[in-house]
């Protein structure tokens, strides 16, 4: 009686279902699957791409600009001609000081969007923050090491570089031996562009250092033997600019002091009248 009562409550039920629904099954599970995996996109390769070449073009402007301001180590004239040359006096017959607004507002938007590229990388919210900073402490891996102080030195020379280029936007008129350390002493940008100097040489040679690593720029067949090599160029690079950098402000420093008294005079070439005299 038992075991009449057992089967009557429980019917036996078949060990594998119909046939026909197996197929439907599989296409049901193989759906779910292909939907849970992410989508093959070349976007993310494409977007690495323009932060390296975005990146490559502000490195090399920061070095133009370097030998550009340190021109002032030469001659006050080599230095006031060659701002004039950028003003487009060859070209228009007189200086254009919109075209180095235009310019600055240029690099400002590169670097707005070098930092909006860059910016995806780099760990937000504590938690990510923390499992980085564990997983940096764990590997002791020097080049993780370079990657955060890139990352830490290009979210201050972001805020950094805009004070500058604001000035270069706003006042293009304002470039010349006296006016330029007019603006570093009287103005007290001296702190600032000291703070800016180390920051871009900083962040420009982790730079140029990863983006060779990373596309295989003077590569070597001992893998080791060439980022040794890299490092030395580095080291070289960023010792180097420091120094012009340093020099340079110096100089400028020492210019704006001695003038300090003839606030707003504009500087013009010997045996030429200088125009624009007083504060704009």
């Amino acid at each position: 009686m038992r075991q009449i009562a057992k089967t009557a409550l429980a019917p036996a039920l078949p060990e594998n279902p119909p046939a026909a629904a197996r197929p439907q099954q599989n296409d049901r599970a193989h759906r779910v699957l292909t939907d849970a995996q992410p989508a093959n996109s070349r976007w993310p390769a494409r977007l690495d791409l323009l932060q390296s070449l975005s990146g490559l073009v502000l490195a090399l402007f920061l070095v133009a600009h370097m030998f550009f301001v340190a021109t002032i180590l030469i001659s006050h004239e080599l230095f006031y001609s060659v701002a004039r040359f950028f003003e487009g006096g060859w070209l228009f017959g007189e200086p254009q000081p919109a075209l180095v607004s235009m310019v600055a507002a240029g690099v400002t938007g590169l670097l707005v969007a070098h930092a909006w590229l860059a910016m995806r990388k780099i760990p937000a919210g504590y938690r990510q923050v923390h499992a980085f900073s564990g997983h940096r402490r764990r590997l002791r891996h020097g080049d993780t090491s370079l990657w955060w102080l890139q990352a830490m030195s290009g979210f201050a020379l972001f805020f950094l570089t805009t004070i500058h280029l604001y000035d270069m936007v706003s006042q293009p008129q304002l470039i010349g031996p006296y006016e330029s350390a007019e603006r570093v002493w009287t103005g007290g940008m001296w702190p600032i562009y000291l703070a800016l100097l180390f920051t871009a040489e900083v962040h420009g040679g982790i730079a140029l250092y990863r983006l060779a690593v990373k596309w295989g720029w003077f590569a070597d067949i001992d893998a080791d033997a060439g980022r040794r090599r890299l490092r030395r160029i580095r080291h070289a690079f960023s010792t180097f600019f420091i120094t012009l950098g340093l020099v340079t402000l110096l100089a400028y420093i020492d210019l704006g002091r001695a003038h300090a008294d003839r606030g707003g005079e504009r500087y013009a070439l010997p045996g030429h009248v200088a125009v624009g005299h007083g504060k704009p």
